[in-house]
């Protein structure tokens, strides 16, 4: 991010994550002793205030928009890690061409070789970080369909009138939406951040989220009984007390 001697024009802003949820107010931010912005101090809705590195936020103009960590993580090591393998190559040929000794060549590979081993440990813990990620994500949108299954009962049923049972949905349809953007988003930058460690190019992340879209059948969030992952309808059970009249 590059560091805007306005940022603090920001203070009071609204902070929104990558798929459009609120997540609090900029309070104030965090300098380095050379004046360079480093953190951004956060007022969530709760009241409760957090630290978010700057890196990790861009600002555009009046937009401040929280950027994914372990997809920003993920990136770093999509870069980092082909570079390294570049660099052996390009030692061992200097090698080969004999424009290197041999003490010198293994010096060096030698540290080449620690750091990418390093790199691929940490990229193999953020791969299960990710699966963590993506199976929240799972759990989130079997909540929502357990909540528009019952919206749906309820108003059926006369329960909820038209006015309030259109402003539910609209909430769940939206945050459907967005979770299961998210949960895309991660799938994808596991399989990339996977092939990477199998040695195999990425693809150009536009290119793969077209792929997954054009074979992932449309699914239509306003239809309940195609909704997936749905629950059974709930039954309910009426008792009648011994000794206490019918109503």
């Amino acid at each position: 991010m590059s560091q805007n001697p306005n940022l603090f024009l920001s203070v009071g802003k609204q902070i929104k994550d990558e798929y459009g949820r609120e997540i609090g107010k900029v309070a104030s931010f965090a300098l380095t002793p050379s004046g360079k912005f480093d953190s951004v101090f956060v007022e969530q809705g709760d009241g409760k205030f957090s630290k978010i590195s700057v890196e990790n936020v861009r600002f555009d103009g009046t937009n401040i928009t929280l950027i994914s960590k372990v997809k920003s993580q993920a990136n770093v090591f999509c870069d980092q890690i082909p570079l390294l393998w570049r660099k052996e190559q390009a030692l061992k040929e200097l090698s080969e061409k004999k424009k290197i000794s041999q003490e010198l060549y293994a010096e060096v590979h030698s540290n080449f070789d620690g750091a990418l081993n390093q790199l691929k440990s940490e990229a193999q813990a953020l791969i299960e970080e990710i699966d963590k990620e993506i199976a929240g994500c799972a759990e989130e949108i079997k909540e929502l369909n357990y909540a528009l299954v019952h919206l749906e009962l309820e108003h059926e049923i006369g329960k909820i009138d038209d006015g309030s049972y259109e402003t539910a949905f609209e909430i769940i349809e939206e945050s459907l939406k967005r979770v299961k953007t998210e949960k895309s988003d991660l799938e994808l930058t596991q399989n990339k951040l996977s092939n990477i460690l199998l040695g195999e190019a990425p693809k150009p992340l536009a290119e793969e989220k077209s792929k997954v879209e054009a074979e992932t059948p449309p699914q239509d969030v306003t239809a309940v009984s195609n909704a997936p992952d749905l629950p059974e309808p709930p039954v309910v059970v009426y008792v009648k007390e011994i000794g206490k009249s019918s109503i």
